[in-house]
Formats: structure tokens, sequence, C-alpha cells
């Protein structure tokens, strides 16, 4: 990217014609950004800002798999306003923008092209395929992003897919190995059967699902301490998978809890006291008996039998009672149903007790042999079989539906299982890892606060991070067998070999190559010393991709660690912010952030999530087609981050509206600077009317906002503060003001104001400049003066100017403005009685009772008249005489509310002069210009010439 600043002045600057009256934001955005894009503009930023104190936004690469959504160019929108923000700081705030290139999403839509196509793809066609396909939704979004006005290193992002990337992020992993968080072991994992893969805690969602609700019998098999009293007895279990039943290996029970024993019939059944209120009318007796109460631990020995033995031999196995502590009340009978295949809480039951980890369901979600009867069925399939062979068997005890939150995969939304299969883990308490993260994380700031509770909880409960998936479409984990003894070989060293090819060669290398080509000469088996290996075919999980981006991006490009923000939705507590820090804290020592910044989602009007499937999609390009991407930054900007936003065309012409606003009060302040050359008109600020320097002190306190409202991201308070004082403090009150002194009076008075209008024209363009980049550029160029940058964003924001007090004092003027809605309301009411027409059409008497306010009024002089919008202002000695001031029966009076001030209005004496339309008792004086005030002629004709004083 071109980056010669001298290059750039030459050409950046728009031509100096009149500011436009319409925006025709769809039109003149696309010229402003090609020519950014033609003079290097980012690179000049860069330029000028190197040397200054670093600040870096790390950006969290989306899925290059579409078009971009709301979402997404609403977060790229706010980072957008942090970096400008901080670059208009003084900051070196360079912005890399990433994607996502690997994964599951891709992989998906590559594979399904090809079944259209009626093909059965081979891994590197997949990989091939899809590398093709990530690539060109790069150069899609590439060019969204930067038609909402994102500058950044567009030119040079980081994409996980190249071999650069690739290279480091197994660096990375052989790092880990050295430290020693790498293992490969069986243990029960989150799997989607649709999908065929392992999937991690940040890859599921929560949905409302219904599932079966069971509650079966396992029959007594053995009762060495003589809990139960003779006669038939077994357990009730609550389960609402059926289909885990076949792999059912023992029952767990709280050694805390309370339990019953419960005559039912001719049977009796153990359940939990705290669960008889709701089980019990589920027996299918009349009138239950409890016969014995005794705590879970008096229950040790217990042996029951599979709810199945009796319909197949092959489940005449026992199930004996175990403790465990997940065990609650909250739903259930207080007993647990336990296979260790299939659940996290069971697999440790298994291991602790010795349990056999069956697991008879394959990655297609279907049984296996080990399953008898059901060989060949999914389990979603076999779970009403399931259920009617327990009523068969005589141990379903009843059977219904739940309504529930269940665990999907975020990618095909469907349901996924926990599944015994071995795979690769990080090991999350080796070297103490987890408290590491957990003081990293309290070490960070969040904003909002609650965001560091919420991944703090997900950080303490998370399992070991399952880091292998059974897909093809991501980068290989560099780890061999032994083809004579299937023993793994895998080391830090060999990891960095591995590393070093692909990234030459990127990632299709360890596909592509044998295993030989990654192993060193004479390499052999420690178990067996065979001399062949097989490689690895699971692939890492992407969230080991992007949460390596602070090391494979950030650090690659010399850009630092940790970076000073992290800016991304709710759910990246559970994925980038989890991935990146726990990498993070084992490679480098601590959290890869200093800051972490969590917004909410976009919704529609209801406040419903924004899906396909809802019709309630809107693309943000058609916004930025029907109204410029001007106005959906100036919605996003003023919409706080950290909650959810509700879109709806509606909001989006509010939006406008405000844009329009904004627009004007730039077109009045240009429109009015077409005549003036700040070098050489410009006035001294103290030597300016009190009016301007009033507008001056109220800039400065308005920047003083502005800044805090930047430092602290609050670009929702810093939008409204810039609308507001722009359409009612500027537009509403100053600019209006001024117009009779600027159409028609002195040239000295005239350059007053126009120095005033200068300084808040400069500043309000660049307090413009991160939230509407366009329209800010396009009020630079139009803007009088020489020597300045030739971008607004090559500015720093407007520095505190201390000199900038209101004479009289911030107080006085406060008071006296206090005043004006009393005045407005007197106004009103003659407009009402037909007595005045415009304001000027009327005269204001004033009192008020304080000495020092009284000394600041009167030192005001005619610039009371703008303050009031009228035509004359009298000031009273008491406050009698200010009635007096007009004909009986002719004005308005009201008092202040606490007695400090009378004001009355009336029609105003005099005549109205043609020119300035004020009345003036003066009018007609001048024999050549009759019809004008003294004021007026002066002007025309200078001071003293051409009109008679008379008396």
């Amino acid at each position: 990217m071109a980056s010669d600043t001298k290059t750039y002045a030459r050409s950046v600057r728009l031509p100096r014609t009149a500011f436009p009256m319409r925006a025709k934001l769809p039109d003149r955005e696309p010229e402003i950004l090609a020519r950014w894009t033609a003079e290097g503009a980012y690179g000049a930023l860069r330029a000028r800002r190197a040397g200054r104190p670093r600040f870096v936004l790390h950006d969290g690469p989306p899925y290059s798999n579409g078009h971009i959504h709301l979402g997404t160019a609403v977060n790229k929108i706010v980072k957008d306003l942090i970096v400008r923000s901080r670059s208009m700081a003084g900051l070196d705030a360079p912005y890399l923008p990433g994607w996502d290139n690997h994964g599951m999403p891709i992989e998906i839509h590559v594979t399904r092209a090809f079944r259209d196509e009626g093909r059965e793809p081979t891994r590197p066609e997949i990989r091939a395929r899809a590398r093709g396909y990530a690539a060109e939704f790069v150069e899609v979004q590439s060019r969204e992003f930067r038609r909402l006005g994102v500058w950044g290193d567009w030119e040079r992002p980081y994409l996980t897919m190249d071999p650069a990337y690739e290279g480091a992020i197994l660096e990375l992993f052989a790092d880990l190995l050295d430290g020693g968080w790498v293992y490969r072991g069986l243990r029960p994992i989150h799997w989607c059967v649709v999908c065929r893969t392992a999937l991690a805690e940040a890859e599921l969602e929560y949905r409302e699902r219904t599932s079966p609700s069971l509650t079966v019998r396992f029959p007594l098999r053995e009762d060495p301490g003589g809990v139960f009293p003779r006669g038939p007895s077994s357990v009730l279990v609550w389960t609402t998978t059926p289909w885990t039943i076949p792999a059912n290996r023992a029952v767990v029970v709280h050694p805390d809890l309370e339990y019953l024993i419960v005559r039912a019939g001719g049977e009796h059944v153990l359940l939990a006291a705290g669960a008889a209120e709701r089980v019990l009318p589920l027996l299918p007796h009349a009138d239950p008996t409890p016969v014995r109460r005794l705590p879970g631990r008096d229950l040790a020995g217990l042996v029951f039998t599979h709810p199945l033995a009796s319909v197949h031999e092959g489940y005449a196995r026992p199930s004996p009672l175990f403790f465990a502590e997940h065990v609650s009340l909250a739903e259930g009978t207080g007993v647990v149903h336990t296979a260790p295949g299939h659940g996290a809480e069971d697999f440790e039951v298994g291991r602790r007790e010795g349990l056999d980890v069956l697991n008879p369901v394959d990655e297609g979600g279907r049984f296996t042999a080990e399953a008898p009867l059901y060989e060949g069925l999914s389990i979603w399939d076999a779970n009403p079989r399931i259920v009617a062979d327990l009523e068969r068997a005589g141990t379903l005890v009843a059977h219904g539906a739940i309504r529930h939150s269940y665990p999907h995969d975020w990618r095909c939304k469907e349901p996924v299982i926990f599944r015994a299969t071995v795979q690769w883990f990080l090991a999350l308490d080796h070297r103490e890892l987890r408290a590491r993260a957990l003081d990293e994380i309290a070490r960070a700031r969040w904003r909002p606060p609650s965001g560091e509770g919420r991944i703090a909880g997900m950080v303490a409960e998370r399992p070991d991070w399952c880091l292998s998936r059974q897909r093809a479409w991501g980068v290989g984990i560099p780890a061999f067998y032994c083809e004579s003894c299937g023993e793994v070989l895998v080391t830090g060293a060999l990891a960095r070999g591995v590393a070093a090819k692909v990234a030459e060669h990127g990632s299709d290398v360890w596909f592509d190559e044998p295993a030989d080509a990654f192993l060193p000469a004479g390499t052999s088996c420690a178990r067996c010393g065979g001399t062949a290996f097989r490689k690895e075919t699971d692939i890492l999980d992407v969230w080991f991709d992007s949460g390596s981006s602070h090391r494979a991006a950030l650090e690659a490009r010399g850009l630092g660690y940790p970076a000073d923000v992290y800016f991304e939705g709710l759910d990246q507590h559970r994925g980038w912010f989890n991935s990146s820090l726990l990498l993070g804290v084992a490679t480098r020592g601590r959290a890869p952030y200093r800051e972490v910044l969590t917004h909410g989602w976009i919704v529609d009007a209801q406040g419903k999530a924004m899906h396909k499937s809802a019709g309630n999609v809107i693309s943000p390009m058609e916004v930025v087609d029907r109204h410029g991407a001007d106005v959906l930054r100036l919605w996003t900007a003023a919409t706080d981050w950290a909650g959810d936003r509700r879109f709806s065309w509606d909001a989006i012409d509010q939006a406008a509206d405000a844009y329009r606003r904004l627009r004007n009060t730039c077109r009045f302040l240009l429109g009015n600077l077409s005549d003036f050359d700040p070098a050489a008109d410009a006035r001294a600020e103290a030597t300016l009317e009190p009016f301007d320097r009033w507008a001056l002190a109220e800039l400065e306190r308005i920047g003083g906002e502005a800044r805090a409202a930047l430092a602290a991201y609050e670009f929702h308070v810093f939008t409204h503060l810039l609308v507001n004082w722009c359409a009612v403090d500027l537009s509403g009150f100053y600019l209006d003001a001024l117009k009779t002194r600027l159409y028609t009076r002195s040239r000295e008075r005239r350059r007053s104001a126009q120095t005033a209008l200068h300084a808040i024209a400069d500043a309000l363009a660049r307090w413009l400049a991160p939230v509407r980049p366009f329209t800010a550029e396009e009020v630079w160029a139009h803007l009088p003066g020489e020597g300045r940058e030739p971008s607004v964003h090559f500015c720093e924001m407007p520095r505190e100017i201390a000199t900038r007090i209101a004479p009289g004092g911030a107080a006085a003027w406060g008071a006296l403005i206090g005043l004006r809605p009393i005045a407005g309301r007197l106004l009103e009411t003659l407009r009402a009685g037909g007595r005045i027409g415009a304001s000027t059409d009327a005269a204001l008497a004033l009192w008020v009772q304080d000495p020092e306010l009284q000394a600041f009024v009167r030192g005001l002089g005619s610039g009371l008249e703008e303050v009031f919008l009228v035509s004359a202002v009298e000031l009273a000695g008491r406050p009698d005489e200010v009635l007096g001031a007009f004909p009986a029966g002719t004005a308005e009076t009201a008092e202040a509310p606490g007695g400090g001030a009378v004001l009355a209005v009336g029609p105003a004496p005099g005549a109205k002069c043609e020119r300035c339309w004020l009345y003036r008792m003066t009018v007609g004086r001048s024999e050549v210009h009759p019809t004008l005030c003294h004021e007026c002629v002066e002007v025309l004709e200078g001071e003293g010439e051409g009109w008679t004083r008379n008396g």
C-alpha cells in the first residue's frame, strides 16, 4: 500500500466548492473511498503515527464463509470507532484485520457442493475447494468492510490458512508439548453425529429440546448389608436419554442425601426422600408406604441388575451402586443411572471405581454390536424401541416428555451427545494453568464488568480442552503412530520440524507427504523398535487456530504482546477470549489482552434474534445502498454496544434524520466561512465579542465530555453529545442568533463570529471523524485555511485550550441563558395572539436582582439581542419598570422561578429595517437609504455617512 505522505497530500483534498446541501452518501462515499485507496491513506496515517505510543485492538477473525451480516458489520464499525478515536488521540493505532479460514462451516459447504455434483470427494479435493472458497469470501468481505469506511491493513490481513500462520500454530503446539500440557487419552467428549467430530465447549449452543422422560426400575441383585426388607426390591432411576441405558454400568447416589425405602404393592423401591413428593405419584400402586429412611452412605454394597436383562442375555450384568457428589434433587429420583462412555461425571465415577468404559455408539450416532437388539439403529430412532423393551421387561415405571435446554452443535444446529473416544487434550490443571488463567482474568479489565465473572466461571468449570477434530479442512496434528504396535510418537522437536515445512509449503504438505518426510533418519519406536510410522489424521480444533492469533498475527507482525483490547460478542467468553487466554497463559505467562469489551446481539424491532429462517435478516449493504455507510455508522455509534441493538428501518430513518441535522450544521458553518481566510481574517480570541467567547467556552466544555466518552469507549454518549450540541446549542441557538451579525453587520463583527465558527467547524470535523469518516472528510476539504493536514483522519482530536473562558463566567451565562425559555414562552403568547410574527418583531425588557449578574448583563450590550433573538433589550432598574417599557396592554410579563428576574416582551418600537429585519428607531433617517437602520447604513456607506441625526 502506498504510504508516501507527499503524494497523498497533493491529491486527496476535495475541490473547494460549496459544501453540498444533499449528502447523496451512496454516490459520494465510494468516490472518497476510491481516493483513500488510490492514495494509500491508511499507509500515510501509519507513517505519521510512527514512533508514537502504541495502541493495538486485536481483531477477532470472522469466518470467511459468506457475505457479512448486520452483526459482523456492527462489530467492525465499533472496532473502527475504537481504532480511529485512539489514533486521533495521538496514538499509533494500527488495525490488522483477519479471517478464520479453516473449520466446519466451510467444509460443510464444499462437501455439500460435491454431493450435489454426485461426487464423494477425497480429502485433498475437499481441502483444495475449501481453500478456494475461503479465499473468495475473504475478498468479498474485505470489500464490504472497506465500504463501511473501516481503515486497516486490508492488503495484508492475517489469514489462518496462510502457510506462515499455520506454521506458527504448530510452533505454539510444540511449546505446549514441551510444557507437558498435551496428552492423548480416552475421555467422554461432546460429539456431533451429523458432522462426525468431537466438539469443544466453545462449539456448543444450548437450545430448547423435547426429550423422553423415563423413570426406570433397576431390580435388586445383591444386598449384603440387609438394606431392603425381604421380597422383591429395586431402585428407581430417572433419565432423559434412553439411548444411554444399553451402556449402563452402575447407579450412583449422594452419600449425604437421605433416602427412602417405600413399599408399593408387593415390592420395595429405593429413592431419595427429597424426591418422594414428585416420584411416588408415578408408581402404579396406591398408597405407597415408607418403611425405612437412611443416609446415602448406608447404601454401600448394593448391586442392582441392568433393566434390560430379561429381554436379552447381553444385558444380564450387574449395575453396582456407588457414591458421587454430582447427584442432586433438582430433578428425577435422586439416583443417577451411570454410563461411563456417555457422560463426563459418569466417566469419572467409572474411572474411580474401575468400571469398563462401554461406548456402543459409532461416529455417526448408530449403535454397534456392543448394544444387542439395537445394532445399526441411530440412537434417536432407538429411543422408542428401548422404551418399548423396558416396558416389556417390566422395568418401565413412567414415561413422558420434558422440555429442557440441551447442547447443540453451533454449526449444524443438531443435538450432540457425550461419547467416550480417544482424543488429544490440553490439560488445564497441569502446572496450574487453570489457576493462572483465573488470575489473569482478574488482572484484565472487563467491560461490562459482568464479563469477568462470566469467563471466570467458564474457565473454572470447563473440562480439559479437546483439541482434536475428525475432519479434513484444518491444520493436522503433528503426531505419528508406530505401524507395528500403535505407540504414539510426538515431541516438541518433531512438531517444530513439521511447523517449518508447513510454514514453507502450507498445511497440505502434512496430508500429502508420507510420514518419513517429517521424521529424522533412523527414527524408531521406543516400545517395539519399529521403523514404520503413520501420521495422525485428526486436525486441530479451529479455536486453537484463532486462539493462536496473538502469536501468529500480532507477534509475527511486530505488534507486540499483549494487545490492549479484544472486542467481540458475548459468545466469545466461551470461544476466542477463552482459547486465546489459555494458550497465552501457557506459552507467554499472561493473558494476551489487557482489556476485553463484549457486545450484545443484533435483534429485530420485536427483540427477536435475526435468523434467515425467521425472515428478519437485513443485509448491512442494503442499508448502505439506501442511506450510506455514515448513517449505518451513526446508528451503530448511537447505541450502547454493551447491550443488544434493536434494528428497524424506523431506527435507521431516525439516524438519517440525525445525520441530516449534523450535516446542516456543517453546511451552515462552511457556508458562512466561504470568505474567511483564518491566516488573514481570524481575530485574537480575547478580542472576540462576548457571545462568541461563550460559544468557544462551550466548545471546550463539549470537548472535555467528548474526550472522556471516547476514552471510556462510550460511543453512544459521545454521539448523542455531538448530535444534541449541533441540533440544540449550535443550530437551535448560537448559529440562529448569529445570522443578523453574519449577514448584515460590519466586517469586524462578522470576523469575530467567523473566528468562532472556524474553530467550531475545525473541532466538529475532528469529532465527527470516527463516527462519520466520509462526511468528516468532506467537511475538512471545504474548511478554509492552508497548511492543514490533507485528511481529517491524519489529525488529532482538539486539545484542551484552558484560556477559552466565557467572559463573566459560566455561572452568569448559565443564569442568562436560563431566562431564554421564559422569554420564549412570552414570545409564543404574543405570536399566538397575532401581535408579532417572528421573534425579531419583539423587544424585551429585563430586570435581574443579583448585582453581579446585572453588571454582567449590562456589559453584553447588543449581544443581548442575539441571546434572546429580539430586536431590542431594555434593562430595567426596578421590577416595576419592566412592564412600563411597553404601551399598556401590548406586552406579556413573567417572573423567573425564585423571583430573581422579571421579563416582559412586547412589539418592538420603531420600524423594520429592510436589510437586517430588526426594528430600529433609526429607520428612515438616511436620505440615501430611507428603509435601512443606521447600523446597516454604516455597513454600506461607512460610519457617519449617509444618514442624519434627529434630536
